[in-house]
């Protein structure tokens, strides 16, 4: 094991000890993920940062509340940083195929803290619009390789348990940068700069160790496999899985991991990111390039899951959820209170995850989740409109809808804030599991990047009629389920290839008819 520093944990850590340690660094860099997305609902209602430095909105008369005149600026400066996650995700899928996991962890760690320096010393509206892109990209490599990780190391039988837990700590990430934020709120009456700069400063620390502590961890042993490095995939499956003298369990594992690299290696002859998506075509105009591995159909779901993850709604709940208690009738610095209790809510509700996702599945997950938030959704609306029509009365119905959208963020939590990063981590052949993942990525930034770039607009032109479009998705979410997501629970990531191998996308043939060999 000479390729393996003797400071590599996996000497000191075996099983139920290495994976704990292991976990411990995937949930540090999805913190991160979870803190930079949440630090921005504070960061938006800052008044420097609002009016004098990136000048899109006005303090409202005899008030600490900021008014936003430029809405597509606003939006436009929040969005940029999805669009720098999606450049960051496909690089960091490329990158990650050729030098591996830990890599491309070290290289995001280090991306974000020259993004978040940036963030934190802008100047103006143009330099904020280049450091949240040049953050994104940092973000956007971490996002698509922990997962993967995580999912290559952990045992099949608890991948849903060993993901929850890490995005537990990602809505941990939001807590802390919303409160954090509204503790700041209050530095210089709520003028200083330091509102704004500290807490996108902040997120430098846990960087720069994750850069550090990261180095001292194992590779993947999957893609250690892939490029031929077996004796070290060998030996850190074993640390992994078996104990000192029993090595039974992870022998076999190896043995399952060779088999099928080998077999795609003949299978998926073309694995760029543009074959990957044009695969779903028919061969007649170059699609079918994959063969019986049916990469293209992959891509398809995995985009469209993270898609639909962002306009079930909890883009605008958790980036303007200070927007959202203002339309139901708070004001002020009650509103910014209430809205994170409500981010404290969601983080617990992650943990019913943790207890759930490999007991129920990923498919029963998704429909009970989609019923809840979606009910939640519009009633939501309807309160705040009976808020607004009947002022007398409007703090009851406002209080009414603000405990709707509490229940909205805890079935979230507890369901479909999980699965669309675990599922594309999962399905992907070893061969461009990192890619894959980066396609999932993809279907995030698309779907982030668009709703909260559309929401100030939408929030101001037609107000709670926006939790009525949020509720309508949820409910469309559940036949499109149902038809076409296989259940990935309970497999092993070699056993992927055979449930997708039918010609038919329909779930059903996939999940009896997927059974047969896989042809190229």
């Amino acid at each position: 094991m000479d390729k393996i520093s003797k400071y590599n944990v996996v000497h000191r850590y075996e099983k139920r000890s290495l994976l704990v340690a292991i976990n411990c660094v995937g949930s540090l860099a999805i913190f991160f993920f979870g803190y930079d997305q949440g630090m921005m609902g504070s960061v938006n209602v800052s008044i420097d940062y609002a009016v004098y430095v990136m000048k899109f909105g006005h303090v409202e008369p005899g008030t600490t509340q900021v008014a936003v005149d430029n809405t597509l600026l606003q939006g436009g400066i929040t969005s940029v940083y999805y669009l720098g996650c999606l450049v960051g995700c496909l690089l960091g899928g490329w990158i990650a195929e050729k030098v591996g996991r830990i890599k491309v962890i070290a290289l995001g760690s280090i991306w974000g803290v020259f993004g978040a320096s940036l963030q934190c010393s802008a100047q103006n509206s143009d330099w904020m619009i280049c450091a949240r892109l040049i953050n994104g990209i940092g973000t956007g490599m971490l996002n698509v390789i922990v997962p993967v990780w995580s999912t290559e190391t952990a045992p099949h039988t608890s991948r849903g348990t060993f993901v929850s837990i890490e995005f537990f700590l990602n809505i941990f990430g939001v807590v802390v940068a919303y409160w954090l934020g509204f503790g700041c709120s209050y530095a210089g009456g709520g003028y200083s700069p330091f509102v704004w700069r500290f807490p996108v400063a902040f997120q430098i620390i846990p960087l720069i160790f994750l850069f550090i502590i990261v180095w001292f961890f194992p590779e993947s042993p999957r893609w250690l496999v892939k490029i031929g490095r077996e004796d070290e995939a060998r030996y850190i499956l074993g640390r992994l899985r078996g104990e000192t003298g029993n090595n039974d369990l992870a022998e076999a594992e190896f043995q399952d991991i060779r088999n099928v690299a080998e077999l795609e290696k003949k299978t998926g002859k073309l694995n760029s990111y543009f074959h990957m998506a044009w695969d779903v075509m028919p061969k007649a105009i170059g699609g079918g390039s994959s063969g019986s591995l049916h990469i293209g159909r992959r891509v398809q779901l995995v985009v469209w899951l993270q898609i639909l993850q962002e306009w079930i709604g909890i883009a605008g709940v958790t980036i303007y959820a200070n927007d959202i208690f203002l339309q139901a009738g708070y004001s002020g610095q009650k509103a910014r209170w209430i809205a994170g209790v409500n981010d404290i809510t969601y983080m617990f509700s992650t943990l019913i995850a943790i207890f759930t996702l490999d007991r129920l599945g990923r498919r029963i997950s998704l429909y009970w989740g989609a019923v809840v938030m979606g009910v939640s959704m519009f009633l939501a609306g309807g309160l705040s409109r009976a808020a607004i029509n009947n002022p007398s009365h409007a703090a009851q119905f406002g209080a009414a809808a603000a405990s709707f959208t509490f229940i909205f963020t805890a079935g979230f939590g507890a369901t479909w804030l999980t699965i669309p990063w675990l599922y594309p981590a999962e399905i992907f052949p070893l061969q461009i599991r990192a890619k894959g993942n980066a396609w999932g990525v993809v279907g995030w930034c698309i779907g982030n990047g668009w709703t909260v770039l559309l929401l100030p607009t939408m929030f101001k032109r037609i107000d709670e009629k926006v939790f009525y479009i949020f509720g309508a998705v949820n409910f469309l979410t559940i036949p499109i389920v149902w038809a076409f997501y296989p259940e990935s629970n309970q497999r092993t990531l070699e056993e992927m290839d055979l449930l997708f191998a039918t010609n038919s996308c329909e779930t059903g043939s996939e999940e009896k008819g997927g059974v047969g060999e896989l042809k190229a």
